[in-house]
């Protein structure tokens, strides 16, 4: 399990615009946002990466840069890239499920084709919605088993601007016994 305000696994995948996104490397000038989704079977994922493309330069005013990533191989990722009409958005693919099991994603194997007629692979991962500081340390978590009630990207918006204005500390970082 991760935890608040100690540092987040390794973060390496390609992106679909070629230039490649490395957590450690990314300099945000508040945060960094990760947004594990499903992959192109998931029509929920779709919906929900077209809502973070139109908030991202939200995002990036407050100094917070976005990335969606997934297992999905390059052509489907591509596919989920135009898909979704991305132009501020990152997209990353080839997330191995190593890393996926290091960041505490669920994983899931494949049932067949979905209700938009798409193979779901093999195996792939849950979403999961980041937020890491620049340290590299976590500041926000939260995590589905399943690709329904995702986190509302408007209101995590209006979270950060709470956080960054009080300077409020990352929670649920106690690990101490009870």
């Amino acid at each position: 399990m991760l935890i608040p305000q100690k540092p987040v696994p390794s973060l390496v995948v390609e992106t679909v615009d070629g230039a490649g996104f490395v957590l450690k490397a990314d300099q945000p000038d508040y945060m960094t946002l990760v947004c594990f989704y499903r992959g192109l079977h998931c029509p929920i994922c779709a919906t929900y990466l077209k809502e973070l493309e139109r908030l991202t330069p939200e995002f990036t005013k407050r100094g917070v840069n976005t990335v969606a990533i997934s297992s999905d191989v390059a052509e489907r990722a591509s596919q989920m890239a135009q898909k979704i009409g991305a132009q501020h958005l990152r997209i990353g693919y080839g997330l191995s499920m190593q890393s996926a099991r290091e960041w505490g994603l669920y994983l899931s194997e494949g049932i067949g084709k979905t209700v938009i007629d798409l193979e779901e692979p093999n195996l792939f991962s849950e979403p999961g919605v980041y937020l890491v500081k620049p340290d590299q340390t976590l500041y926000y978590a939260s995590v589905q088993s399943m690709p329904f009630v995702r986190p509302n990207f408007a209101e995590l918006l209006q979270a950060i601007d709470y956080v960054s204005k009080k300077n409020y500390p990352a929670r649920g970082e106690y690990v101490g016994p009870i």
